[in-house]
Formats: C-alpha cells, sequence, structure tokens
C-alpha cells in the first residue's frame, strides 16, 4: 500500500515558505520520496501504518494551502502511468519485504 501527500501551498511570504520547507522536511524525514514537485509517495505495509503516518503528516499541515491524502493499494500504484517528457516509464517499486521466521 502506498500513502501519497499532495500539496499546494503558498510561497509568497518568509512565512509561508519557512511552513512549506518544514512541512517538506516532515515529509522526508517520515520516509516519504518525492515523485514529483509536490506529490510525495510511501510505501506502507499496513492500513494501520498508514493512520501512523496519516497523523504525523496532519500534525505537520501548515495554517494555508491545500494538503490531500489519498491511500492506494500496489495494484493501482502499480497502474499509475508516468511520463519522463513523452517517454513512459515504471512507477516506483515498494521496497522488498522482510521475511521473519
Amino acid at each position: 500500500m502506498w500513502l501519497v501527500a499532495m500539496f499546494d501551498l503558498p510561497v509568497e511570504t518568509k512565512d509561508n515558505r519557512r511552513d512549506y520547507v518544514r512541512f517538506r522536511r516532515t515529509l522526508l524525514k517520515d520516509g516519504f520520496m518525492m515523485l514529483q514537485f509536490s506529490v510525495y509517495a510511501r510505501y506502507i505495509p499496513s492500513e494501520e501504518a498508514a493512520e501512523v503516518h496519516r497523523r504525523t503528516v496532519r500534525t505537520a499541515v501548515p495554517p494555508s494551502g491545500q494538503v490531500r491524502l489519498v491511500a492506494l493499494t500496489d495494484h493501482q500504484f502499480a497502474k499509475m502511468e508516468v511520463f519522463y517528457g513523452r517517454k513512459p516509464r515504471e512507477p516506483e517499486e515498494p521496497p522488498a519485504q522482510i521475511l521473519l521466521f
């Protein structure tokens, strides 16, 4: 499962830019990777884990702008179409699973 954070935050004032940087750093510190500007995703092993990371993002949401969170299954995420210019590319692979015996 993937948790995707999409945001559109104002950067018109010094305070806006500071809030933007703090929010982005929180995402990166929480394990999100940048898919493209203002779209970050993190692999989540379960719905329960997704809720933990949703709470982390909610606490970091700046006072202005828009933030959207959506959880996608691996199957849904793999069906995403990705283009670099006109060249199609495969979406990011989920991390390898660790097996415990």
